[in-house]
C-alpha cells in the first residue's frame, strides 16, 4: 500500500492526525489534503468538508477508497477501516470492490421481501414436481411462512423468528409437517443467498431445537382371518357407492392411495379385451417411474361400475374438491363407518396382500414389482416389464381370493 502522490490538492502535514488538528483544519481555495499514515489522509473541500480518503495501489494500479465524512467518522474509525483494507490487500481482494459489492448487496436485500424471494424460488422449481405436489407445497407456504413472514425483508428475519413459527406447527401436533416447513424454509432462504436477497440462511442456527418426532406407528393393516368378515362389509357398504367402488378398486390392485384418487380414464387401454393393463404414469408414482398394473375380470366389472357412476369426468372418482377428486379421507372414514377405526388403513391393505401373497408362495419379485417397490437398479426397471405375465396370474388369484371369502368360512382360509 502507498501513498497518493497523484493528486491536485495541496498536500500538508506529515505527522499523524489528531482530532485536535481535525478540528483546527479550515477551508482553502482548493482542496487541501492532510496525511495520517499508512494512505489515510483527510480531504478539506472549499465548502468546508473533511472527507476520509485512502490511497493504495491493487494490481500495480493507483486507487483511491471513499471512508466517510469527520467528524461522522472519527480518526479512531478511520484507522480501522484502513487496516481492514489492508487486511483485504493481504488476501488479495481489492477494498473498492468489496465495498461495491457490500453496496450492491444491502441495496438488493433491502428491496426483496420473503414473499418474492419464496415466490421466486417456487416458480422456479414447480417444473420439477407433479401438479398436485406442487399443489400442496403452495398451501404450506402460503399457510406457515407467507402468513408469517409475507412482506418482511427477508435479509432481516432472525433465527428466533423462524423457530416461532415453527413451533406453531409443533403446537399443532404436525412435527413432521414442521420438519417438512423447516426445509422448504431453508431453501428459501438459501436461494435468497444465491441471488444476494439475504446473507444467509437463518434455519441453519435452529435445526437441533425442534421437537423430536415420535417413533413411527406401523398403518393397522387386516389379517387374512380378518378379511372375510371384511369383504363381507364392504359388500354391504351403505355409504356413497363411488367410495365403495374406489375401496374395492384398492383392496384388489393395492396401489398407493395417491396414485388411485387421481386415475384417469385415458390411464386405462382396452377394457374389452382379455388381458387389459392400468398404466400410471410416473408423475404419480411415488418412484417416478410408470407403473402397469394388471387388471383381473373381477377388477374390470369394478371399472365397469364406476364408469356408470363417473359418467363423463376424466378421473375415475370425481368430487366437488379442491383438487376435483375424492379427498385423502374419503375412503379412511369409509373404514370408521364400517367399524375399522384403528383396525385397517387403506395403505394398509398393501401390507395384507404382501403377506398372503408370500405365504402362498408367489414369486417375491412379483410381489414387490406390483407394489412398486423399486430396487434403484436398472435390473429392476427391466424386470418391472419381464415379470409382467406373473404379476398378472398372481392378480387374478388375488381378486378370485377376494371373491371367495363372500363364501368360504374364515377358519378354512389360511
Amino acid at each position: 500500500m502507498a501513498l497518493d502522490t497523484n493528486t491536485n490538492a495541496c498536500n500538508t502535514n506529515k505527522m499523524p492526525l489528531s482530532d485536535a488538528k481535525l478540528r483546527s483544519l479550515k477551508a482553502a481555495d482548493r482542496p487541501i489534503k492532510v496525511s495520517d499514515s499508512g494512505g489515510l489522509h483527510i480531504l478539506v473541500t472549499p465548502n468546508g468538508s473533511k472527507l476520509w480518503r485512502l490511497a493504495y495501489r491493487f494490481q500495480g494500479k493507483q486507487k483511491l477508497l471513499a471512508l466517510g465524512s469527520y467528524p461522522d467518522v472519527s480518526l479512531r474509525d478511520a484507522r480501522l477501516a484502513r487496516d481492514g483494507a489492508k487486511d483485504m490487500l493481504e488476501q488479495g481482494e481489492d477494498p473498492s470492490h468489496a465495498r461495491k459489492m457490500e453496496k450492491r448487496r444491502a441495496r438488493v436485500a433491502a428491496g426483496h421481501t420473503f414473499r418474492s424471494v419464496a415466490d421466486d424460488w417456487f416458480d422456479g422449481q414447480k417444473a420439477r414436481w407433479v401438479a398436485s405436489y406442487a399443489d400442496r407445497l403452495r398451501r404450506r407456504l402460503d399457510d406457515d411462512l407467507l402468513r408469517e413472514f409475507g412482506d418482511r425483508p427477508i435479509a432481516s428475519i432472525e433465527p428466533i423468528e423462524v423457530l416461532d413459527a415453527i413451533r406453531k406447527i409443533e403446537q399443532r401436533d404436525a412435527i413432521e409437517m414442521a420438519r417438512r416447513v423447516l426445509q422448504m424454509a431453508s431453501a428459501i432462504f438459501r436461494h435468497g443467498v444465491a441471488t444476494s436477497s439475504c446473507p444467509r440462511d437463518p434455519t441453519a442456527d435452529i435445526r437441533g431445537a425442534l421437537r423430536a418426532a415420535p417413533t413411527p406407528r406401523r398403518r393397522a393393516a387386516l389379517k387374512a382371518t380378518e378379511l372375510p368378515e371384511f369383504v363381507k362389509r364392504l359388500e354391504a357398504y351403505d355409504g356413497e357407492p363411488l367410495t365403495r367402488l374406489a375401496l374395492k378398486l384398492v383392496l384388489h390392485t393395492f396401489v398407493r392411495t395417491h396414485e388411485l384418487r387421481f386415475a384417469e380414464w385415458s390411464e386405462f387401454e382396452g377394457l374389452d379385451g382379455e388381458e387389459p393393463p392400468w398404466r400410471i404414469p410416473a408423475g404419480r408414482m411415488k418412484m417416478r417411474r410408470e407403473h402397469l398394473v394388471p387388471l383381473a375380470p373381477e377388477v374390470v366389472v369394478t371399472l365397469q361400475e364406476i364408469r356408470k357412476l363417473a359418467g363423463r369426468s376424466q378421473f375415475l372418482f370425481p368430487a366437488p374438491t379442491r383438487s376435483r377428486v375424492i379427498s385423502e379421507n374419503t375412503m379412511l372414514f369409509a373404514l370408521y363407518r364400517m367399524g375399522y377405526h384403528s383396525r385397517a388403513t387403506v395403505h394398509g391393505f398393501r401390507a395384507t396382500a404382501s403377506t398372503i401373497l408370500n405365504e402362498h408362495q408367489f414369486n417375491r419379485d412379483w410381489i414387490e414389482a406390483q407394489l412398486a417397490h423399486a430396487e434403484g437398479s436398472v435390473r429392476s426397471i427391466y424386470n418391472a416389464a419381464e415379470w409382467l405375465p406373473g404379476r398378472r396370474e398372481m392378480l387374478k388369484w388375488w381378486s378370485s381370493y377376494l371373491a371367495s371369502l363372500l363364501s368360504v368360512p374364515a377358519d378354512h382360509l389360511r
